[in-house]
């Protein structure tokens, strides 16, 4: 059974390889019908309403529900990083149950987890300086021969970060594969299901909480005096 990825097109742009993966077509097909729900949902609610209904009752609740995530995680000061959140978030979470519809999820790539986990990082590092006036001296304490030591800690955040959500992805990918292939044809349509909805579902819906809670916690410390 072969898990790696595949070439679907190969593009010669002046003797220049432009590979076009199996990640990246699925990415593209994601932010597609991403982009139509949200043109959907833009035209659909029409103008605001001040006592909301339907729809923008709906919309609104999640907003807010978002908004309240990210205000009780990375405190009322980084708000603005909301909007870069919740468009990470509802991405990462739609590649995790796009396993549901057969695609190979852009999230079991690791190149995938580890762009989103290295703007993580340079988010941490610019709120940090934006914020945190002790925020470099941190690095060289409680002594300066500490500081690589505290680099070392730093840098393993992204790379942690990008493994545990690309390693839960890709497992789960990699287990329904082989019920798929192993047990026989009539129980292919119980036991199979029964692991997509903990693998596709539930651990799709967990990997993405777990992804941006930490990513807005290492943020509010990073930016925060008084924690650091």
């Amino acid at each position: 059974m072969d898990f790696r990825i595949k070439n679907l097109w190969v593009i010669n742009i002046r003797g220049v390889e432009i590979w076009i993966t199996e990640t990246i077509f699925n990415t593209w097909v994601i932010m597609l019908v991403l982009i139509a729900a949200a043109v959907v949902i833009r035209v659909k609610l029409g103008r605001f309403r001040d006592i909301p209904t339907g729809a923008q009752n709906a919309v609104e609740t999640v907003i807010e529900a978002f908004d309240g995530f990210v205000r009780n995680t990375a405190g009322e000061k980084l708000m603005y990083l909301g909007n870069w959140f919740f468009m990470a978030f509802v991405f990462i979470l739609t590649s995790n149950l796009s396993g549901i519809t057969g695609l190979r999820p852009p999230t079991a790539d690791w190149a995938t987890t580890f762009a989103f986990a290295l703007a993580t990082f340079i988010l941490i590092q610019v709120m940090g300086v934006m914020y945190n006036s002790k925020y470099i001296k941190n690095f060289f304490e409680p002594n300066p021969i500490f500081f690589p030591l505290n680099m070392i800690g730093e840098l393993a955040r992204p790379v942690s970060l990008s493994f545990r959500l690309f390693g839960n992805i890709l497992a789960g990918m990699i287990i329904i594969s082989l019920f798929h292939a192993l047990v026989p044809i009539y129980l292919r349509f119980f036991i199979p299901a029964a692991l997509h909805v903990y693998f596709d579902l539930f651990a799709g819906v967990l990997q993405t909480y777990i992804f941006c809670i930490l990513s807005l916690i290492f943020i509010g410390v990073a930016a925060s005096p008084e924690d650091m």
